[in-house]
């Protein structure tokens, strides 16, 4: 995709309010398209898109969620190329609902049992006793967390939907993070800090200290978030 493509694509975008993450995933979707048929975007044929859908579905087997592949480059076409419903065409989304796997008390547990990095710790247990998301624990700084025992809650800063909310901040929840604060003393700015690529390392950490333990269950971190 040429510098000039992608610059009218994110100039949308921005204008359109897309999330930093969702115009990410667009440009990275048209960008694997441009890639597969090494042209631009703008120069592809109906059936060409059509073939690279099959290709994604069929020999990557992705799934409609991954990377939001189908909607970035559905978006790009219509807003961009300016393509009109009778040139273009997605697959059919089809209707999957899932129940998340939510742990046992016994296998929660054991997972905190097994985890003997403190941050570890305090990370999963913060989403077990709030329901926070991977990324709104990334996130999360000291001035959310208000620990006055008239209020004991935490403060949500644009969560999911773009949206503020409160949830409740445990007496135990609390004297585990003052403990890290305590020994490991992290920077001000992040209450729990990690990398940059910290939702990903926070799915890893729980399945890393099982096995660092000899433990074959396998957690997923949103196990850990109440129903």
């Amino acid at each position: 995709m040429s510098t000039d493509l992608r610059t009218q694509f994110l100039n949308y975008m921005t204008l359109q309010r897309f999330a930093k993450e969702t115009k990410r995933h667009y440009v990275t979707a048209v960008r694997g398209l441009a890639k597969f048929y090494n042209q631009s975007p703008d120069t592809l044929t109906n059936d060409q898109i059509q073939e690279y859908f099959r290709h994604l579905l069929e020999d990557r087997e992705l799934s409609w969620g991954t990377y939001n592949y189908f909607s970035g480059i559905l978006c790009f076409y219509r807003n961009i190329c300016k393509w009109d419903e009778t040139q273009f065409n997605l697959p059919p989304r089809p209707s999957i609902k899932k129940l998340p796997t939510v742990f046992s008390m016994e296998e929660v547990k054991r997972l905190f049992a097994a985890t003997t990095n403190l941050k570890h710790l305090a990370l999963l247990e913060t989403v077990y006793s709030t329901g926070l998301r991977r990324s709104e624990v990334v996130h999360l700084k000291p001035h959310h967390i208000e620990s006055n025992p008239s209020r004991m809650t935490i403060r949500v800063k644009q969560g999911k939907g773009n949206k503020d909310r409160y949830t409740i901040l445990s007496n135990c929840h609390m004297i585990l993070t003052r403990s890290y604060y305590a020994t490991r003393k992290p920077p001000c700015k992040y209450s729990l800090p990690l990398s940059v690529k910290s939702c990903r390392h926070l799915q890893k950490i729980p399945n890393g200290d099982l096995k660092a333990n000899s433990d074959s269950f396998v957690f997923c971190i949103h196990g850990l978030r109440p129903l």
